[in-house]
């Protein structure tokens, strides 16, 4: 189980405290800006256009939504399908635009992937630059997640909550669960607790309440500062 007693496995001080928690932090803060970076963004029709005239379009597809269950921390995946509602393409800055538009252009008839200037990017294969960044996004939240576990699992007793509320904590959106187990457990874990430990079951109902939270926060900003500062929301 997560939360037995037993001697910590990172016994020095410096390394449980300092340089650990230092190393999860500076990965978080990578995979923070590559994963806002790749993040999918909607556009119009009237971008399509001005990628196209300008030759930013390295691939270009049609797709009816987005795949669920992939990599945590990794942009999703367009669900592919000829005649779907949607183009996604994919830039040479390893952004991703998607826009509702029409398989028949309305004035001309003519499906935009049949357009000269998509040719190219309608045949590309191989992975493209926003692959890269999405997969190094990944790949960190692979390194962060597997970090946090070591340090919950291996080190001291924590002294806010037991490890399984810690745990639930951890699952937060963004990370933010890691960065507050970092900031009270190693930063500050020499203040004592100003309540008894905190169960699993609070950190399941925080999860759950933050989750919440975060989600509105995050919709909030979305409409506040649009959706290329803040996308997905």
């Amino acid at each position: 189980m997560i939360d037995r007693p037993g001697a910590a496995l990172l016994d020095r001080a410096w390394l449980r405290r300092r340089a650990l928690p230092l190393a999860v932090v500076l990965c978080w803060l990578v995979w923070a800006a590559l994963a806002w970076w790749t993040a999918p963004r909607a556009a119009d029709e009237a971008e399509l256009e001005r990628d196209l005239a300008a030759g930013r379009v390295v691939t270009m597809a049609r797709a009816d939504g987005w795949q669920t269950g992939g990599t945590w921390g990794r942009r999703p995946e367009p669900r592919y399908g000829e005649g779907a509602w949607m183009l996604v393409w994919t830039r040479p800055d390893g952004q991703i635009r998607y826009a509702a538009v029409p398989v028949e252009d309305p004035e001309t008839g003519a499906d935009p992937l049949a357009d000269p200037r998509a040719r190219d990017a309608t045949t590309h294969y191989g992975d493209t630059l926003a692959d890269a960044l999405a997969n190094a996004a990944g790949l960190l939240a692979l390194v962060i997640g597997a970090g946090w576990l070591l340090m919950l699992v291996a080190g001291p007793p924590p002294v806010v909550g037991t490890r399984w509320f810690w745990f639930w904590i951890g699952l937060l959106p963004f990370g933010l669960g890691v960065l507050a187990w970092l900031h009270r457990e190693r930063w500050r874990g020499d203040l004592p607790a100003a309540r008894p430990r905190r169960s699993g079951w609070s950190g399941l109902g925080g999860l759950l309440l933050g989750g919440i939270v975060v989600s509105v926060a995050v919709a909030v900003l979305a409409a506040l500062f649009g959706g290329y500062v803040v996308p997905g929301g």
